[in-house]
């Protein structure tokens, strides 16, 4: 009960493509491939990207005050 054999998944694959058809499908298909290729693409740039992680931590300076895009913030605990 708990496997499927090998008729009852050509019976699935007969009625998707009677349901969708062969020209979707491909279309599916080749959409998912780039998408694939996509994050295998994305993660290559990442795994490059993090070579410069072991450099140091570019220090805060000390001009927040005349520098437009520093936002002053105080943290709060939660009580």
């Amino acid at each position: 009960m708990g496997s499927f054999s090998i008729w009852h998944w050509l019976i699935v694959l007969v009625i998707v493509l009677l349901v969708f058809g062969t020209k979707k499908l491909k279309n599916i298909g080749s959409d998912l491939g780039g998408a694939v290729k996509g994050f295998k693409d994305g993660m290559k740039d990442g795994a490059a990207g993090n070579a410069d992680a072991n450099a140091p931590a570019q220090q805060v300076t000390a001009n927040k005050a005349t520098d437009a895009n520093t936002v002053d913030v105080e943290a709060k605990t939660k009580s």
